[in-house]
């Protein structure tokens, strides 16, 4: 008798469980929005609002590259990162993948000449182009403080950039609500 007291209850808390855990989950899932969104804001202050810098340069493989005028003929990520960046090898495989249906162009920081960068790009089997920033120069005229940065040009203007870990559902909606 005791067992058909209790079997009803059972089932309702399970349930009040279940609520329980999916209240968790929303929770998080809801405050790691909120922090990525801010963290993404702060990290973004110093980079430039409205037109991009001009940007004529040359890949690694020796290809002309005119940011601007790329832009202006369809949308383009421009990739941020660096060899020695442990989050670049999460985004990085993404970003080459991404190469395959968008206009990718990347930016090597602080990564070695050409050679080594070359290298680094073959071993990995990545198809994107690389434009060597050594120096770390275009990042600063960019106000690029956190690697890996993606930007998303339109146009000669920014509009839309994210810092840190990307994922490829998120990188693949930003490239089209800019078409």
């Amino acid at each position: 008798m005791d067992e058909q007291r209790t079997s009803p209850h059972k089932p309702a808390k399970k349930t009040r469980e279940a609520r329980h855990w999916l209240k968790e989950a929303v929770l998080v899932i809801t405050m790691f929005v909120a922090f990525s969104t801010l963290m993404d804001y702060w990290r973004s202050q110093d980079m430039p609002e409205g037109n991009i810098p001009q940007l004529v340069t040359q890949t690694t493989q020796g290809e002309d590259i005119d940011l601007i005028t790329l832009s202006h003929e369809k949308p383009v990520m421009v990739y941020f990162w660096a060899t020695w960046c442990p989050a670049c090898k999460f985004v990085t495989p993404t970003v080459d993948w991404m190469n395959d249906y968008f206009e990718v162009i990347t930016i090597a920081l602080s990564s070695g000449d050409n050679r080594r960068l070359n290298a680094f790009i073959e071993s990995h089997d990545y198809s994107f182009r690389v434009i060597n920033d050594n120096r770390s120069e275009l990042g600063r005229e960019w106000g690029i403080t956190a690697t890996p940065t993606v930007v998303v040009i339109k146009e000669g203007k920014i509009t839309s950039a994210t810092t840190g870990f990307s994922t490829p559902p998120g990188l693949w909606l930003r490239m089209l609500l800019n078409q």
